[in-house]
């Protein structure tokens, strides 16, 4: 237990203005609910020191709820982009580079597990922070605090360890105390005065186990933790293309590297909560989760995250995929698998065997044969309150149909299909589209056998629609034919005729993913689709701002043009919601690293490959931080209705 150093009054008002406390703290510090004091006998007010326990740190949820707490009511009706906004103006490289501590992801051993080694998955004990109220009359009284644990329905371990530690303090009133309390027991805490006034409460900790999986919109792509800087004077060349097209003049990063994709040059790349599978807290998933910490400070919050970049339901969720960009110590788990392993903790989840059971009488044809899953067993799985879920649009091929849309015809790089695979019409997703339905299927199936989230109760699956990436205002049109926000190579064109297919693919899956949650009971949030409209890839603002400048600075004549790339702010506010190749080249700015490959891209004939990574692996066509905080202010009102539910 230990002191706060805060004036307790000041404190109780701050977060009764936020909306984190009940009213009586707030009366406490003089402000009733009404506006006017109102006096009230001594009590005891708690709320969590760290309701998000994936920060491990308390001060990085602390930023947060400080700027939650200036949030107008209009605000609060979209608080996780109200709260975005409102960070990016202070911190336009991202308010994620400013975190005091590290998260308790640990992505060199692939498993959630926080730096202070205290148990994350499943946790025995919560620290809580007390408050004595209604001493206006006396506010230079001693309290004197007493913790008794809950023995009758704590676990024997855990009860020896709350009888070894000291649970009583005294000290001024005013000041706020922190005890550990045991989970999920709780504990009875008693205040007394020296003057004999006297109250108690019953402290019970709820604990929400919220799960993130799927793919690319799942895990952030596009938006770094650290995005890359760039040098005010260097500039960078890609050789050139299709034999006489010179691609020099480009931002350089910073650092004293020699060689694109030197190894000083690989220590300036972006980094990742999961440089595998480009998963940030940026992502959607978190999002939501982190916004339901803050909006009730007496409710935990364990957030386990497993969304790849990439991922399909077969390749990804069942099946062990290693993330699209390679690194020493890729996933070891399918999606599933790592799920059902952090279900168990600290346990092994041993693995399982299923020959038959998921390829749905051979429509699933990645399925067939044996399909080895973990599977945690029911008496020692945590019960998952929510799954977010974001998958679908990888089966299909839906990268494959937006490098249709934007790659100019007989290039070099059409030819090749790039690195999004072989580049394909809207009329070849019919086969993926009709196998999709049956994915979904075996989806279902696993959740509930294998993850152990009861059949009544499917609506704690909440499934999360795609948005337009290029629909105008009026939800039908799309951009225009441009090459805004994708000059980074002269290849790049993006044709409304084609992007309109692709929308209409979009559409077409939309309509499968909310026939999918009718049959299996799951949720489908929609509600940002609408939020979308107008914020493509081809939105600017209705005046001029750097950060809606959809051109590439380039080095020419002695000077960059528009604008020096050192000054680029990828988490600016904008008006639109997706990274373009552009956005993606000066956030990301994937490169091939040391190695065979780096050696035969470093070659004048391929050099500009390099380019093509840099603008689309880096998270192109992809949702900005603001499209994620979008995302998950809807994900947040289905959220709610559930956890009330539950």
């Amino acid at each position: 237990m230990r002191l706060i150093g805060k004036a307790g009054a000041l404190l109780a008002c701050l977060a009764c203005w936020a909306g984190l406390v009940p009213t009586a703290l707030a009366q406490s510090a003089g402000v009733a609910a009404s506006g006017s004091a109102a006096p009230l006998g001594l009590a005891i007010e708690w709320r969590l020191k760290n309701p998000f326990r994936f920060f491990a740190d308390p001060q990085d949820l602390e930023r947060h709820r400080e700027a939650f707490a200036w949030l107008t009511p209009e605000e609060r009706q979209n608080p996780v982009l109200s709260l975005e906004r409102r960070l990016a103006r202070h911190h336009p490289m991202g308010w994620a580079t400013l975190m005091k501590g590290p998260t308790c992801w640990d992505a060199k051993h692939n498993r959630h597990r926080c730096p202070d080694g205290r148990q994350y998955l499943q946790p025995t004990s919560h620290v809580i922070v007390v408050q004595a109220t209604g001493l206006d009359d006396d506010p230079g009284s001693v309290c004197i605090w007493r913790v008794t644990t809950r023995k009758d329905m704590q676990p024997r371990r855990t009860r020896i360890r709350a009888r070894r530690k000291a649970m009583r303090h005294s000290g001024p009133c005013l000041e706020p105390v922190e005890f550990e309390i045991p989970y999920p027991a709780g504990a009875d805490i008693v205040v007394e005065t020296v003057t004999g006034r006297r109250a108690e409460t019953r402290v019970r900790v709820r604990d929400v186990f919220i799960v993130g999986i799927g793919d690319s919109f799942g895990s952030g792509e596009g938006n770094p933790d650290d995005p890359v800087r760039f040098s005010e004077r260097r500039a960078a060349d890609y050789g050139t293309i299709d034999g006489e097209v010179a691609l020099a003049g480009y931002p350089a990063r910073l650092g004293n590297w020699r060689e694109i994709g030197d190894e000083r040059f690989g220590r300036s790349a972006a980094k990742w909560l999961d440089r595998a599978c480009h998963r940030s807290v940026y992502a959607y998933q978190l999002r939501a989760a982190l916004q339901l910490a803050l909006e009730n400070p007496q409710r935990a919050v364990t957030f386990a995250g497993f969304a790849c970049s990439g991922a399909e339901i077969t390749e990804g969720l069942f099946l062990r995929y290693k993330g699209n960009e390679w690194v020493e110590n890729p996933p070891t788990l399918s999606q599933i698998s790592a799920v059902a392993q952090a279900q168990c903790a600290h346990r092994a989840a041993p693995a399982r065997e299923y020959p038959e059971a998921y390829h749905m009488r051979g429509q699933v044809e990645a399925l067939k044969g044996l399909v080895v899953l973990r599977k945690c067993p029911r008496g020692h799985a945590r019960k998952i309150d929510l799954l977010l879920v974001s998958i679908g649009g990888n089966d299909i091929g839906f990268a494959r149909l937006v490098a249709n849309a934007v790659l100019r015809d007989r290039t070099m790089l059409r030819r090749l299909g790039g690195w999004f695979g072989q580049v394909f019409q809207p009329s070849d997703v019919e086969a993926p589209m009709q196998e999709l339905s049956y994915r979904y299927k075996a989806l279902n199936r696993a959740l509930h056998n294998v993850l152990h989230i009861p059949w009544q109760e499917s609506d704690r699956v909440i499934l999360t629609a795609y948005p337009g990436m290029a629909l105008l205002s009026d939800g039908r049109s799309v951009c225009p034919d441009t090459r805004l926000g994708m000059d980074v190579l002269p290849q790049y064109r993006l044709s409304a005729k084609r992007a309109l297919a692709g929308e209409r693919v979009n559409e077409r899956l939309y309509q499968l993913m909310r026939e999918t949650a009718q049959e299996t009971g799951w949720r489908i949030v929609d509600a940002h689709r609408r939020a979308f409209l107008g914020r493509g890839i081809c939105a600017t603002g209705d005046y001029f701002d750097a950060a809606d400048d959809l051109r590439l600075p380039r080095f020419r004549e002695g000077y960059w043009q528009p604008y020096n790339p050192a000054s680029y702010q990828p988490y600016a506010p904008r008006a639109r919601w997706f990274r373009t190749p552009n956005d993606a080249f000066l956030t990301g700015n994937f490169h091939v690293k040391d190695g065979l490959m780096r050696r035969v891209l470093r070659t004048d004939r391929l050099r500009w490959t390099q380019l093509l990574l840099a603008s689309t692996y880096s998270g192109a066509f992809h949702p900005t931080a603001e499209g994620h905080a979008a995302i998950a202010d809807a994900v947040v009102r289905q959220a709610r209705e559930v956890l009330r539910k539950y």
